[in-house]
């Protein structure tokens, strides 16, 4: 599973033996912020969407966000929030889950060209799922797709990170 949040991220679960993958795009729900009314990540949506999917040992990786020069103050928080939200619901979801900084998957699954890149280099990994990456405003989708990809081929090589029932780990 990999996830890109924010309220325009998504989430992408893929089954490596069959490469079926399943995009969800992030819930979101109008909130009234002062005098804006923004769109912030809908936590019992997004619990709802992932909970058929989280079956068996099913882990996460989420992108790890941070300030970037010129995003505002308000900007950042209400990122930062998304991504607290995203990681409380898998939480409750008890899926494990590891925060994974952008240019070590970028560069992993060598990807170029920023937001259009991902999509590009989505469309070229999952070309029966083209048509989900089609516009520019699909770029979530496709870095979620992306990190799943990351996910199904690391999970190869590494040690799973869910520890026995009761007792959860995650990896910051």
């Amino acid at each position: 599973m990999g996830i890109d949040p924010g309220a325009f991220g998504a989430v992408a679960i893929l089954d490596k033996d069959s490469r079926e993958l399943v995009i969800i795009d992030m819930p979101t729900l109008k909130v009234k912020r002062g005098p804006r009314v923004v769109n912030q990540v809908d936590a019992h949506m997004l619990a709802d969407s992932l909970r058929p999917h989280v079956s068996g040992e099913i882990k996460a990786l989420v992108e790890k966000v941070s300030a970037m020069p010129g995003n505002g103050v308000a900007s950042m928080f209400s990122f930062g929030r998304a991504a607290g939200i995203v990681e409380g619901v898998l939480a409750g979801l008890s899926v494990s889950f590891e925060l994974i900084p952008p240019a070590t998957w970028i560069k992993s699954m060598r990807t170029f060209g920023g937001k259009d890149g991902s999509r590009q280099r989505a469309q070229e990994l999952f070309p029966d799922y083209a048509h989900l990456f089609a516009r520019k405003k699909d770029d979530g989708r496709a870095e979620a797709a992306l990190l799943a990809c990351y996910a199904a081929e690391r999970e190869d090589n590494e040690p799973s990170i869910r520890l026995p029932k009761g007792r959860r780990r995650l990896s910051l």
